[in-house]
């Protein structure tokens, strides 16, 4: 099997990449992203796999199956909406065809079928924005892995019965911009999801994708935690440490693999222990997914891998509805616009290269002015660069809204998450204020703008889509 990480940056611009010293990292990063210099990847379970596919390690989404030339592999299973269903249909042909759809499906009250979509001629109809993954005629079925004929007589990968899928946001091996695995609201539309294999855990654990990596919780849902007074493999935390802390407990007999192993806590008590750390639940958490134990100076939420540190111009705030929020070097806000059309293809409309006709509805009732002075692109320096691979700097057509031309008149260089830009909100007054978050429709989970939330007390920890 074919494994390749990916994380270095190509950040696209003609600026250098310079990495940023351990030794002068923002303390708050720390809880978020991943040191400047680690190798931490998700280990996960190897599986047959059909000539011509591997596994990338992408700095976000962990690991992932992918094409020969890097291309991150999507499913689209179905799911339903307020006023039908999208998506695909297991072991049935890909819904997902070369029709050029012109109007909407009115799966989302009270919006009714029938309604023209905007921009026409910049239309494109699904399999172009998702290219489907075709089988040759000397391909086999392998595990997992099958072949379904599509209505075009076409044969097409398919895993545990899935259409796959890959998405031309991904521009280099390692994108997964197309899609989350991250949960999120069914009022957000039918959304693609990165397929990879399954992390290698013990069965007591599992992995939830959080906006900055890979978050470990038990069985239960509830955050694992590090201690810095544990010795590499020996536990330290007696007497008064366990009035607030319960090790993780591990049975008798354990195989060590993917840095999973057990130390003897005290005679006859076994507890797990990742990486040589030792692992304790916080017995003041209430929410699942909590980051309520790393508050407490020396303990730690654990990850299999985190994503890399974003650009130096950003910052970490509390938020005003109670966790942290990614800001600007002013501690505004930053936010992402998030948009899917309601059509039965549930195309994405969030990134520059679609039609910004939805976006300036919102954010500025069809003026692209007041669309930019509501909800300002952060702007980036000539100078400014990153190692992170999924932040680049990106030239906007001010008045369109579009990509453009270094150089052009009215032409913006602003940075970009995953291949989107991102905003501040012009009625955030204070470091911290998020009254921009959930403007739009449906909260703005379906055409809106939402704040980039590192910690969601509000949510009850509940992590949602930047």
């Amino acid at each position: 099997m074919t494994v390749v990480s990916c994380s270095q940056n190509k950040s696209g611009t003609d600026t250098a990449t310079t990495n940023t010293p351990a030794a002068n990292v923002k303390q708050d990063f720390l809880k978020y992203w991943q040191t400047p210099g680690s190798d931490e990847q998700e280990a996960f379970i190897e599986e047959p796999l059909p000539p011509g596919f591997q596994v990338l390690i992408t700095p976000l989404e962990g690991p992932v199956f992918a094409d020969s030339s890097g291309h991150t592999l999507y499913t689209w299973p179905l799911e339903d909406q307020r006023n039908g269903q999208a998506g695909d249909r297991e072991g049935l042909p890909s819904s997902c065809t070369e029709e050029l759809l012109t109007v909407s499906a009115g799966l989302m009250s009270p919006y009714p079928p029938g309604l023209q979509l905007p921009d026409l001629d910049r239309r494109q109809s699904c399999t172009s924005v998702w290219p489907p993954v075709l089988a040759t005629d000397d391909t086999e079925p392998v595990g997992k892995w099958s072949i379904i004929e599509r209505v075009d007589g076409a044969d097409q990968w398919a895993y545990d019965g899935q259409p796959l899928y890959t998405s031309i946001l991904d521009k280099r091996p390692g994108d997964a911009w197309g899609g989350t695995k991250m949960n999120i609201s069914r009022d957000a539309g039918v959304p693609r999801d990165p397929l990879g294999p399954e992390p290698l855990l013990p069965p007591a654990f599992n992995v939830v994708q959080s906006s900055t990596g890979r978050l470990i919780v038990n069985k239960s849902g509830f955050s694992v935690y590090t201690r810095d007074g544990d010795d590499r493999g020996k536990s330290n935390c007696h007497d008064s440490c366990l009035a607030d802390w319960t090790p993780v407990p591990a049975p008798e007999n354990v195989t060590e693999r993917g840095g999973w192993t057990t130390i003897e806590h005290s005679p006859g008590i076994n507890q797990w222990a990742f990486r040589d750390k030792p692992l304790y639940t916080y017995k003041h958490d209430r929410e699942e997914r909590s980051f309520a134990g790393a508050d407490v100076p020396g303990w730690h939420n654990v990850y299999t891998q985190r994503a890399p540190f974003p650009p130096e111009a950003f910052t970490v705030q509390d938020a005003e509805f109670g966790g942290q929020v990614l800001a600007d070097s002013r501690g505004n806000t930053i936010y992402l616009y998030n948009c899917i059309e309601d059509t039965f293809a549930q195309l994405s409309c969030n990134d520059p290269g679609t039609t910004q006709a939805y976006r300036l509805a919102i954010c500025g009732n069809g003026d692209p002015e007041l669309c930019r002075n509501t909800f300002p692109y952060v702007r980036a320096q000539d100078s400014s660069s990153t190692t992170s691979p999924l932040w680049t700097v990106m030239t906007i057509d001010a008045n369109t809204g579009y990509i453009g031309e270094p150089g052009q008149v009215g032409a913006l260089q602003v940075w970009a998450y995953r291949g989107r830009p991102v905003y501040t909100y012009a009625g955030d007054e204070v470091p911290g204020a998020v009254n921009g978050h959930g403007i739009g429709e449906f909260s703005g989970t379906r055409n809106g703008y939402h704040a980039f939330v590192l910690r969601d007390i509000f949510m009850g920890y509940e992590f949602r889509r930047p």
